[in-house]
């Protein structure tokens, strides 16, 4: 099993293809980029791994968890397998940790892709996360997974796979990291703020915002765009919080321009 200093990770498509790193959002999990391996595999090198503390990585995080910690891992990652530079693609606390790692170590990074992120917290995103642990505090995981799919799927999508959801549900459930790390990651995600830091941010940048993103508003994604001197802003009508899995074609297609430039 490939292991990076306690990360689990998986490599695919040509080894001497430029290198993409995806990092997911607060699952932190691997199989959340399945939608996306195959297309980008057949031109990048692509890397995914589990984020410490959560699936087949070392479940011990020591110290205090940051999304700042969580860059640093990815630093770590590309350090074993020596890669110099690489393109980071993140989905929400995925892309802010890689927007800590272009404020910190900016010469790992070709560039830069944060779907659905931010550089402040939200009022309306606060709310979203506070419903979320109290629903794990006063009803358990299962609740918790349970309602998981309405903050990040739009509601026909929900519906138009609501038998794979539930497998789903049921292999999170038996993987499930436990309630005190999944409130320390949530913590982490409130606690970042780079939102006055934005300008220093020298990475080429695409920031993709769904509009109808249910957990974190159009605006949040407008801010980075707007901060970041050498941002785009790449908007999908649709595809709720986890676009890039509800509309994986699409999604795959910007993608793959923007990195052919």
């Amino acid at each position: 099993m490939p292991d990076a200093g306690g990360l689990h990770y998986e490599v695919h498509g040509p080894h001497d293809a430029p290198v993409l790193l995806l990092s997911s959002g607060l699952g932190g999990l691997a199989h959340y980029w399945t939608p996306n391996l195959a297309a980008l595999a057949r031109r990048y090198r692509v890397v995914t791994y589990d984020h410490r503390g959560t699936g087949r990585s070392d479940r011990t995080v020591p110290g205090d968890l940051t999304l700042e910690a969580v860059g640093r891992d990815m630093v770590l990652l590309l350090d074993t397998l020596g890669i110099a530079r690489a393109t980071l693609i993140g989905h929400a606390i995925g892309g802010m940790a890689g927007l800590a790692v272009a404020l910190a170590q900016p010469e790992r990074l070709e560039r830069l892709v944060v779907i659905n992120g931010w550089s402040r917290l939200d009022p309306h995103t606060a709310r979203c996360l506070d419903t979320r642990l109290a629903l794990l505090r006063d009803s358990g995981p299962r609740a918790f997974l349970h309602a998981q799919p309405l903050f990040l799927y739009p509601a026909q999508w929900i519906s138009d796979h609501h038998d794979a959801l539930q497998a789903e549900e049921e292999a999170m459930l038996a993987h499930f990291p436990g309630a005190e790390m999944v409130q320390r990651r949530i913590a982490a995600a409130r606690r970042f703020d780079v939102d006055g830091r934005l300008g220093a941010v020298r990475v080429p940048t695409l920031v993709v915002v769904s509009e109808d993103d249910m957990l974190v508003p159009p605006a949040r994604s407008e801010r980075l765009a707007a901060g970041i001197s050498e941002a785009q802003l790449a908007r999908m009508a649709t595809g709720g919080h986890a676009c890039n899995v509800t509309r994986a074609d699409h999604f795959n297609m910007w993608l793959l321009d923007w990195l052919d430039g």
